[in-house]
């Protein structure tokens, strides 16, 4: 009797989830050297230069030339940078900032009711279909928000952080629906590879403070900053492509639910730091309301609650 392999669309999405959580511990590290953008830029930099070992390796294997893909056209190339831009360079200079004024595990607390926004966006523009427990799903996330805002004291009270972390979870959103998007387009190297072109381009502003910062940053700093190119950008993009081309954009951004426990976890052990017991229980109610999207816990349903349904049905949008 063989053995069945897992699928390659699941280990892609496990190894994404890995390599994400590390990145807020990473990104704390290096945020004693760097500034917001500087960090960005260095981090995109790296992750082009090991992009195109990474692709180039991919497309030999597969009979492709030249090694590098070819630039993309039309509304292709106008959804690859746009992409690029919001998820590579825009959501990584706010998510900088944001941990600059939070701890780890509150940053991607606050990150992580991105899906929620995708369940959202899914279904009014890709036409993935909508479902009563997904208002359900809204209003207890909503309530883990509050908590989560409110839930600071001292030096976790911090106004411009939670609002920081919450744009990222939109920039996170708008990028994963414009990706799903430009996958149908282009395949996920290309979209990935040229998505991270754009974000360099986008944070060259940021590069003499890059360079100057670099000069007198640690090594362990500096460190974490070429960990953040490699892993969570090259590498983990790479897989995340591959796996949302194969799975849908609600769906798939259902797996991110175990960042924030691993966080949370990881930065006590290595940061020995861990958000305010209101912002956990905060942070559990945004999971729970976005399990509560997927499927993963079960809502009881209602009358109202099919005619709601039905009405936002009647809303959804054609891509």
């Amino acid at each position: 009797m063989t053995r069945r392999l897992p699928d390659l669309a699941v280990l892609a999405a496990l190894v994404t989830v890995a390599l994400w959580s590390l990145s807020f511990i990473a990104i704390r590290s290096a945020g004693h050297s760097f500034s917001p953008g500087a960090l960005a830029f260095g981090r995109l930099a790296v992750a082009v230069v090991a992009l195109v070992g990474i692709v180039g390796v991919m497309r030999r294997r597969a009979g492709s030339r030249p090694w590098i893909p070819p630039l993309p056209r039309g509304r292709a190339l106008a959804l690859v940078v746009g992409y690029g831009v919001a998820w590579f360079a825009v959501y990584t200079v706010v998510l900088n900032w944001a941990e600059q004024h939070l701890d780890a595990g509150t940053a991607a607390l606050l990150v992580n009711f991105a899906p929620i926004l995708v369940a959202v966006f899914a279904g009014l523009f890709l036409g993935e279909g909508f479902s009563g427990r997904l208002l359900v799903g809204i209003g207890v996330a909503f309530a883990g928000v509050v908590l989560i805002a409110v839930g600071g004291t001292g030096p976790h009270a911090d106004w411009l952080g939670i609002a920081l972390g919450l744009t990222a979870a939109v920039l996170y959103a708008t990028g994963v629906l414009v990706q799903k998007v430009a996958l149908g387009h282009v395949d996920g190297l290309t979209a990935t590879f040229w998505g991270v072109a754009a974000g360099v381009i986008a944070t060259v502003p940021f590069a003499p403070a890059a360079i100057r910062e670099v000069s007198t940053a640690p090594a362990s700093d500096i460190g974490a900053m070429v960990f953040l190119g490699v892993g969570p950008t090259a590498i983990a993009f790479t897989t995340w492509a591959y796996a949302l081309s194969r799975t849908s954009a609600g769906a798939l951004t259902a797996t991110t639910l175990v960042v924030p426990a691993v966080v949370i976890v990881l930065s006590w052990l290595l940061l020995a730091e861990v958000p305010t017991p209101l912002r956990v229980v905060g942070g559990v109610l945004c999971l729970a309301g976005v399990a509560m999207t997927r499927g993963l816990i079960r809502v009881p349903s209602s009358r109202r609650l099919r005619v709601v349904e039905d009405q936002l049905e009647e809303c959804e949008i054609e891509p």
